[in-house]
């Protein structure tokens, strides 16, 4: 499921291939992947525009396209975008393709149909509108910024992390790759954390979403480039804890599924 690393890396493509472009067509393959527009509505506000600058927020992706707004793009669990050159063979399950004066697309993919596009007025609106709390790798998410998300909740720490209103960017997957980089159980109380424990978690949050994106998330071989001792490889029914062996434990909650290890993140005392 794309999260903050992935989307950058999405953010980091649109900069690198698409900016300043002028939007000869917009083609909605999907309407059903669109949210708050029609088709026609959204193909005569984005033609002939320019896409004037990218930003990311959380796990939301924002195209500014000149005088139109934003397009701010949700990634489901597993949607991606994909630049491709003149004549170049598209990929299935686009649901919606912007085409470029010069020849070359930018295609939104997304197999499941979970994920969905929206012109907004624009991001700032948008981010505010929804109620998402500070982006996780944003400079000024610092310490105190953190501390202050966590408050003196009850709440699990797993889920707390998960929370976009509390922090923006965090899903399942990094979620359980942060508290084993932390050494805290996934049930731990908020409110249970000390100074220390709310330290180490902070830093990891930082340090594990960008190892991620340095790393290439959710590109081929990934995985094999992380560092030793990362819990993502080992995410799966049968793993095993990179730093001690141990056979990892499911965790259910939310109706999702996660992993931990049982030696290195004890579960916490009554």
């Amino acid at each position: 499921m794309p999260e903050l690393p992935d989307v950058e890396l999405f953010k980091r493509l649109v900069e690198q291939h698409c900016m300043g472009c002028v939007i000869a067509k917009a083609v909605v393959a999907d309407p059903g992947s669109l949210d708050g527009s029609s088709p026609t509505a959204l193909q005569e506000r984005l033609k002939g525009e320019r896409l004037r600058s990218c930003r990311r927020h959380g796990k939301v992706l924002f195209i500014e396209v000149a005088s139109a707004g934003a397009l701010a793009m949700h990634f489901g669990t597993n949607g991606s975008l994909a630049y491709l050159v003149r004549d170049q063979q598209e990929p299935p399950y686009v649901r919606l393709w912007l085409d470029f004066a010069d020849g070359d697309r930018l295609a939104y993919v997304n197999p499941r149909r979970i994920g969905h596009v929206q012109l907004v007025q624009s991001s700032d609106a948008f981010i505010a509108g929804a109620g998402l709390g500070p982006d996780a790798l944003d400079p000024s998410f610092d310490a105190a910024a953190f501390a202050a998300a966590l408050g003196e909740r009850k709440q699990a720490i797993k889920s707390i992390l998960m929370d976009q209103t509390r922090m923006a960017g965090i899903g399942n997957i990094y979620a359980d790759e942060i508290l084993f980089q932390a050494k805290l159980h996934p049930a731990t109380s908020a409110n249970a954390l000390d100074t220390s424990a709310t330290r180490r978690l902070f830093e990891a949050v930082k340090s594990v979403l960008q190892t991620a994106i340095d790393c290439g998330a959710g590109a081929e071989n990934f995985t094999d480039r992380l560092p030793k001792g990362f819990l993502i490889p080992e995410r799966h029914a049968g793993g095993r804890c990179p730093r001690c062996g141990t056979a990892l434990q499911a965790d259910k909650r939310g109706g999702r599924t996660g992993y931990f290890c049982p030696d290195c993140q004890p579960e916490p005392r009554a």
